[in-house]
């Protein structure tokens, strides 16, 4: 698993804090959801920030 640039980090936890309602477990809607909440053209990096915030949701629900 390699490290996450800091523009993905960035947005997708900018994202997670401004709709937390957006996003879930599922990678497939977290990517529909950055599609819409977002204007980044780059299919790679709204898949980049896709995973990571799917990651990061997994993790805060595994901890509560």
């Amino acid at each position: 698993m390699a490290i996450k640039p800091a523009y993905v980090k960035k947005t997708g936890t900018l994202l997670m804090e401004r709709y937390p309602e957006a996003f879930g477990d599922d990678f497939e809607h977290n990517k529909r959801s950055v599609r819409e909440l977002t204007n980044i053209e780059s299919k790679g990096v709204r898949n980049r920030i896709a995973g990571y915030v799917t990651r990061k949701h997994d993790q805060q629900q595994s901890a509560q």
